[in-house]
């Protein structure tokens, strides 16, 4: 049985924050699913959710079997560093950009043409979504790759549970949310969160190129 790194769960709190900044920030699956939900409810949120799902987890384990095929490679690691940290540090960057010049407005939205299944929506709006696989080939390939170097398949398997209840929980409450016609948190609020979450995605990113590239750690 593959044994975890004692490193693993800091790990999963990188994960989790990293998940969380970008679960949050919306986008075409989240405007869709508030959308969705104003009719379906926490159950369209679960059906987008399972949608989502199909389409990331067989990219994520793509992913996952070429790290480790690569993990041993001369200048891998160097490079993977590079490209994860520098996109983290990029992403928090834009991140508090556009939150500061957004108004968020979470109310939602009834749109008569929206008749498609939530699981069509789930799956149309991830697998065609070039941001999306940008993001799993730049910051999620850092996750990837130290969840490979610290509990090889079974790392990644637990790193991805972690990153993706996080998107059930957000759609699914936002739905439900949409079908009853509250929000989360007043906009102000939304904004401070966000930006807090980017901050930390900066440090993640930096702490992430000492680490692998001058390998020196800055994380906990």
């Amino acid at each position: 049985m593959t044994q975890l790194s004692p490193g693993f769960p800091a790990f999963l709190v990188t994960v989790v924050v990293v998940t969380a900044s970008g679960a949050l920030m919306p986008g075409p699956l989240f405007a869709a699913n508030v959308l969705q939900g104003t009719r379906g409810g926490m159950r369209s949120g679960f059906m987008i959710s399972v949608g989502h799902t199909l389409v990331e987890l067989p990219l994520v384990l793509l992913i996952a079997v070429g790290v480790s095929t690569l993990l041993n490679s001369p200048g891998f690691t160097t490079v993977v560093g590079l490209i994860g940290g520098s996109a983290l540090i990029i992403f928090g960057i834009l991140q508090i950009r556009n939150v500061t010049r957004s108004s968020f407005n979470q109310e939602p939205v009834a749109d008569a043409k929206l008749q498609r299944r939530a699981l069509i929506l789930g799956v149309g709006l991830t697998g065609l979504n070039p941001f999306f696989i940008v993001w799993w080939l730049t910051v999620g390939l850092g996750l990837i790759f130290q969840a490979v170097e610290l509990g090889a398949l079974l790392g990644v398997l637990i790193m991805y549970v972690s990153h993706v209840w996080m998107d059930y929980a957000w759609l699914m409450g936002t739905a439900y949310l949409s079908a009853s016609g509250k929000t989360l948190l007043k906009a102000r609020g939304y904004k401070f969160l966000l930006i807090g979450l980017a901050v930390l995605l900066i440090y993640f990113g930096v702490g992430f190129i000492t680490r692998t590239v001058f390998r020196f750690n800055i994380l906990p």
